[in-house]
């Protein structure tokens, strides 16, 4: 870690200080001002590293490092974005060094949310190899005084092809890198059938000390010479501290100091609080049970969740905002043989990482502030800090840590803020960490919703009508939905039902809301895919054929800009025949037992799940068996595309079980994982199935797509084994005895 006497080119060499900018557009610069070809110090002035772009290092003994420019979360970038980069290079993978990006505007955004790793970085980094491995091959062969189309590069070496004559890419590294860089478009990539790296098994690069509990993890980092904070808000959304017993806190052996902090009334950035400084973790959270603390609570209290539901069923009765009216809905239901009404809703929901929201702020010299945080934004981390220090943004750093968990609650930098002005205050490092009730009572949840549904279908069985009253949540405000409460006008059906109608109800709440893995379509797909099985068996119609028919011929149908893209019939049809086949849809199973199957589109991955459960007479629940079949173009890493599958399901299963963020009296109610359960091993799926669809379509991001279609998956495999059907999580909810 940073130390007074240690200057700033030697704490970037050796922490990979990091962070980044959150620009949305970068392009590939060939220039040799881009891109210096800085000697190293640590070899003779004759030696050179080679350093092509930002991304890659290789210098004369042999040593290949390759940048991880991504936070990891856990969904395997620090291995999979190297993997891009090595592949193209052709260098050794077991052999090289990957480190963290270091803050800069070259690397292109660096931010892990929205499965945007691999598809924003992928045609970059293959570029950024490519131009590597064609100066090093230009360095042999003008060595060698043969062509270029004679020299081949593997296994961190260029070969002479017909000789069998070698050069290490360390040996080549002077050479190459006083070589001119040639046009990044001119380049050749490797063909797919080349690749020996990429769509194979290969262990995060993480692994060894993440098992042998190496410092990798926010929690883990230490500064010489820090302290340690807690930060105190108040329980009701809003409220603020009016009085505390500073003086008395202060007092307490180990306390440095104890003071309030306005903050503002922005959820996402530094809320009102009361800090408390110590010598250790453990000294504050002491020194924290005996703070007293008048609070403001303000209208807050007046907030609870039997209100907001209350509220939706009483606007759901009513007529809203028409977000989308396709065709005559109303005189379509009229018409229709059947007409299904249904009611669903889904519960606030916490995003539970195992590690706390924690950070570390260093004050520097001249006032700036370097950051050290498990960020899934590091450039938010930067641009919050700049902010709420009153700082230019290039006086503050900010490298960020492995992270144990984000599920998108690392993309709000509140827990950044706090330590900020608390370092700045104390004058020295601290590290400040939540408790796990700060976590859970404090977060910024995945939001509620109900939605008041009618569908109707025809003699053969065709869907010719959809309505849907959703209610969503606003936060201090009945004109607006929440920060990820709201809905795309073009969310399936829409685009499928010839008479379709959207309509939008607010209920006013005080709940800050944010992305949760999947935003959106973790609640959407369950609502969805749900009333489309009740349809189904509405219509006599198998669950799977009924699907496939909805979704219609194979074609592809433009979507609503950015946020909706092209959505292509002809491989969402694809996963549902797969996951069906592979899953033995169909077969016939006792009672108490069922096949249910759902289907959705996010983040632009196709994925389908077929889920088998087993209901007990007395309404015990097991899930033996979930299929998955996903279509996410090139797969990278076939160990991390599994791992992320699996993740996404037992996060699914988890949520749509057990878990709900509920309020009373402005408060919320949970705490900790005592009443706010995580999926327990023993009742985790036996098995979890994967299947991937190979395809020549530009790879897309696999950390969301796959959950949106275990809840509805699991729900509609429960109304087969039962005739119960879930219209309302978490499950646990329904009483799924046998009748």
């Amino acid at each position: 870690m940073n130390s007074p006497g240690l200057s700033r080119r030697n704490f970037l060499r050796v922490s990979a200080l990091a962070g980044g900018g959150f620009a949305l557009g970068f392009y590939f610069k060939s220039s040799p001002e881009a891109f210096a070809l800085a000697p190293d110090n640590l070899l003779d002035n004759t030696a050179r590293a080679f350093t092509p772009n930002p991304f890659i290092k290789i210098t004369p003994d042999n040593i290949v490092t390759l940048v991880a420019k991504n936070p990891d979360v856990g969904q395997g970038v620090k291995t999979s974005l190297p993997m891009i980069l090595a592949e193209e290079l052709g260098a050794d993978f077991s052999k090289v060094h990957i480190e963290y990006g270091a803050l800069d505007p070259q690397l292109g955004p660096q931010f892990a949310g929205g499965s945007m790793s691999t598809p924003m970085n992928y045609h970059l980094l293959r570029k950024a190899g490519a131009v590597a491995r064609t100066l090093l091959i230009r360095a042999a062969a003008e060595t060698w005084a043969v062509p270029v189309s004679e020299c081949s590069a593997a296994n961190s070496c260029v070969t002479h092809l017909p000789t069998g004559r070698i050069f290490t890419f360390g040996e080549l590294a002077t050479k190459a890198a006083k070589l001119p860089l040639p046009d990044e478009n001119s380049v050749e990539f490797k063909r797919p059938e080349e690749n020996k790296l990429i769509g194979n098994r290969v262990g995060g690069v993480d692994n060894p000390a993440i098992v042998t509990g190496k410092p990798l993890f926010g929690l883990d980092q230490i500064v010489p010479g820090m302290v340690y904070a807690v930060y105190v808000k108040c329980p009701v959304f809003g409220g603020k501290p009016v009085s505390a017993n500073l003086a008395e806190i202060k007092q307490l052996p180990g306390v440095h100091d104890a003071f309030m902090v306005d903050g503002t009334e922005n959820y996402h950035g530094l809320m009102p609080g009361v800090a408390i400084v110590a010598d250790s973790t453990w000294t504050t959270f002491k020194a924290r049970r005996a703070l007293n603390v008048i609070w403001n609570e303000g209208a807050g209290t007046a907030h609870n969740s039997d209100s907001y539901a209350a509220a939706a069923a009483q606007l759901g009765t009513t007529s809203g905002k028409v977000l989308k009216n396709d065709g005559d809905t109303a005189a379509a239901l009229a018409g229709a043989t059947k007409v299904v009404e249904a009611n669903y809703a889904y519960p606030y929901l916490h995003h539970a990482t195992l590690e706390p929201m924690n950070a570390i702020a260093i004050p520097t010299a001249g006032g700036g502030m370097d950051i050290v945080a498990p960020t899934q934004t590091p450039g938010d981390a930067q641009e919050i800090t700049a902010t709420v220090l009153k700082l230019p943004k290039d006086q503050v750093k900010v490298r960020f840590t492995r992270i144990g968990g984000g599920f998108g609650r690392r993309l709000s930098n509140d827990y950044v803020a706090e330590v900020a002005v608390i370092a700045q205050r104390i004058g020295k490092p601290v590290k400040l960490t939540w408790t796990r009730e700060d976590d859970t009572q404090h977060g910024h949840y995945r939001s509620a919703g109900w939605h008041f549904l009618k569908g109707g279908v025809d003699a053969a069985g065709n869907v010719v009508a959809w309505q849907n009253h959703f209610v969503t949540i606003g936060l201090n405000s009945s004109e607006k939905a929440g920060r990820a409460a709201e809905m795309s006008k073009v969310e399936f059906p829409g685009r499928f039902v010839p008479n379709f109608r959207l309509e939008e109800s607010i209920v006013n709440t005080n709940v800050p809301t944010s992305w949760m893995r999947a935003p959106g379509s973790n609640a959407l797909a369950f609502v969805f895919q749900s009333f489309v099985d009740e349809l189904a068996h509405a219509a006599g119609k198998d669950p799977l054929e009924f699907r496939l028919n909805l979704l219609g011929e194979d074609r592809k149908i433009p979507g609503d800009g950015q946020r909706d893209p092209v959505y292509n019939t002809g491989r969402m049809k694809g996963v549902l025949k797969l996951a069906a086949e592979k899953a033995g849809w169909g077969r016939t199973l006792p009672r108490g037992s069922g096949l249910g199957i759902a289907f959705h589109f996010s983040h632009q991955g196709y994925v389908a799940e077929v889920v088998e459960v087993s209901v007990t007479r007395e309404g015990v629940l097991t899930v033996p068996r979930v299929v998955a079949a996903v279509d996410v173009g090139p797969i990278i890493n076939l160990s991390g595309a599994e791992n992320q599958v699996q993740g996404s399901i037992i996060d699914g299963l988890s949520a749509a079980w057990l878990q709900e963020i509920t309020l009373a009296g402005g408060r919320v109610a949970q705490s900790n994982f005592n009443d706010y359960p995580l999926l327990r091993i023993n009742a985790a799926p036996a098995k979890v199935e994967v299947h991937f669809i190979k395809s020549d379509n530009p790879p897309t991001g696999l950390g969301e797509p796959a959950l949106p279609p275990l809840p509805p998956a699991l729900c509609n495999a429960i109304f087969a084994a039962t005739g119960h059907r879930v219209r309302q999580l978490p499950i646990l909810k329904t009483d799924l005895q046998w009748t």
